[in-house]
């Protein structure tokens, strides 16, 4: 099947249906063993060298929509991302075609305007820290760690004979553990903050107190209690945000769901992971090597295919 061509005829399709800019980028949520962090997240290596390649030759008076499917990834890299398209496009538009998790929900706040259909989510913006345990290296979040130094602080205060079996837990605390936890979790309501103030909020009188408003809700990890946790269109619109539906026009959810699930056909049956691309062919596509999957190359002399 040629996979590269039915997926880069609709976004040809789409661009020339919206006269936008437009960029996919989509990461796999069931990626193929082998596959690590920089093959599925939001990292800057890859990334930011895919999106290079990709805003090279697009008109710059034109503004851009980003298919955007994503478990998420580096806080840091998003904006940095971000920054960099914002500044060369005169508006940004982002469509979720099924999920924009964590840090690509980040990248939402960033947008103009949000569209999304009713089986589209958008996910908490709370930052996941790894820590290494005996177990191996976990993710656990940063108000979650807080949390349990100050029930633990609290208990051994009443009952220090407890010191037994929170030793293991605070061991696995290293040093400067709970600033970074709480230095995390600042950063990512700020950015988004900043955004929603600068873009989304931009004509409200009290956009920049609106904006903390809706980041503090989106980082709030008491309010849904996972970082997996769905956030769905209404809920987004209840918090002020602009959201459209998907479903409002037909012509484009058609194209943006078979561009979806084109890209959804490549993941699975070659072992690609991550892809960004545009409407006129440059791509950058990330597969894994040794995986039981058949991986292909991209076609095309603008694509660029990136082994890992």
């Amino acid at each position: 099947m040629d996979y590269d061509g039915v997926r880069r005829r609709y976004l040809k399709q789409i661009s020339d249906y919206t006269k936008r800019n437009t960029i996919v980028y989509a990461a796999a949520f069931n990626p193929p063993p082998g596959a690590g962090p920089p093959e599925v997240s939001i990292s800057l290596d890859p990334d930011m060298d895919a999106f290079m390649q990709v805003v090279h030759g697009l008109p710059k008076d034109r503004p851009l929509d980003i298919i955007l499917h994503s478990p998420g990834g580096n806080a840091e890299t998003a904006e940095a991302i971000i920054d960099y398209l914002r500044g060369r496009f005169p508006g940004l538009r982002i469509i979720v075609p099924i999920a924009a998790m964590s840090a690509a929900a980040m990248m939402s706040m960033a947008a103009d305007e949000i569209i999304m259909g009713a089986h589209s989510q958008l996910g908490p913006i709370d930052p996941q820290i790894a820590i290494n345990t005996n177990e191996g290296l976990r993710s656990a979040p940063a108000v979650a760690i807080i949390k349990q130094f100050k029930e633990a602080q609290e208990d051994l205060k009443q009952n220090p004979e407890h010191i037994s079996s929170w030793y293991p837990i605070i061991l696995s605390h290293a040093p400067a553990l709970l600033q970074i936890c709480k230095d995390a979790s600042e950063l990512s309501k700020s950015i988004v903050a900043k955004w929603l103030e600068k873009y989304m909020f931009s004509n409200l009188s009290n956009s920049a107190e609106k904006a903390q408003e809706v980041a503090d809700f989106l980082g709030n990890y008491e309010i849904f209690k996972s970082h997996s946790r769905r956030i769905d269109r209404n809920k987004l619109r209840e918090q002020g945000l602009i959201v459209t539906d998907l479903e409002s026009d037909q012509n484009l959810q058609d194209l943006v769901l078979s561009i979806h699930h084109s890209i959804k056909h490549l993941m699975n049956l070659t072992g690609v992971t991550k892809i960004v691309e545009n409407q006129i062919g440059n791509a950058w596509i990330v597969r894994v090597v040794g995986s039981v999957m058949v991986p292909i190359a991209p076609t095309g002399s603008n694509s660029t295919n990136h082994e890992s």
